[in-house]
């Protein structure tokens, strides 16, 4: 059998915009209904959701059967857990907190085998289709897209370094870190925090990487789309879902009210 191709990785290294979603809901339908939506990729979150190994298992069997590609956002820099998530399938894999080239430098090596990485050796995985994949060790690097996160203040001085790691396929701006990291925690739309964010993507893409955001925001999105992001996700499932809960039962308040004034 052939290695499965990383769409998600080839579009945006030619520059094609692919949208996205972050999702921090852990039910299994919830991730098969989101993967049916027509987004490119999706993100099952770890950092910020009580999301594991296991639940990243189930979310990645929910979503095998459409074109999306599933983004694991792991919890932090750990070598062990980024090996658990590659050897149960997911190919692209986003760390967060990235600061310095050395960081970079061990997320890198923690997706790509010996001798050029750390990248724990197994047989039979879920990655390798259990074995099935002759030569997965010498290709797996190919297809899996390593991201990391730029998300303060000390990373956008250490930019062209990260950006220029070797093993480092895009890079993903995290607006929120960065607005508190910046003094202006909460205030995203901060014109300190706008320059840093829009500032961050140009440089990244004219060192030749592409650049991904967050936002369910237009203003902010457009702000990225005009800085030249990639790879950008337009929402989140948690609060996409309250937006529309909270909307519908205002619409119906309004009704009642005016129903009982006639």
């Amino acid at each position: 059998m052939n290695l499965p191709k990383n769409h998600f990785k080839h579009a945006i290294l030619q520059g094609k915009q692919q949208f996205g979603l972050w999702s921090s809901i852990r039910d299994p339908a919830v991730s098969e209904m989101l993967a049916g939506c027509g987004y490119d990729w999706i993100v099952l979150d770890c950092e910020h959701s009580p999301r594991d190994v296991q639940e990243v298992l189930h979310g990645l069997h929910a979503m095998s059967a459409y074109p999306v590609e599933p983004v694991v956002r792991v919890k932090s820099l750990d070598v062990a857990e980024i090996k658990k998530m590659l050897d149960i399938g997911a190919k692209t894999i986003l760390v967060p907190y990235i600061q310095n080239a050395e960081e970079a430098r061990l997320a890198a090596a923690a997706v790509t085998y010996p001798p050029g990485g750390l990248r724990g050796v197994a047989g039979g995985t879920r990655a390798n289709l259990f074995g099935a994949i002759p030569d997965y060790f010498d290709k797996a690097r190919d297809e899996i897209c390593l991201i990391v996160k730029i998300e303060t203040r000390e990373a956008m001085e250490n930019l062209e370094e990260i950006v220029s790691t070797y093993g480092v396929d895009a890079i993903f701006v995290g607006p929120a870190d960065l607005a508190a990291s910046l003094g202006h925690p909460g205030n995203l739309k901060h014109p300190d925090v706008k320059a840093a964010i829009a500032e961050t993507i140009r440089r990244v893409r004219d060192l030749g990487k592409p650049a991904g955001f967050l936002s369910p925001d237009a203003e902010l999105l457009d702000l990225v789309f005009d800085a030249g992001s990639v790879f950008t996700a337009i929402d989140i499932d948690l609060t996409a879902l309250r937006r529309i809960a909270v909307a519908r039962l205002s619409e119906y308040h309004s009704r009642k009210q005016r129903s009982q004034e006639k």
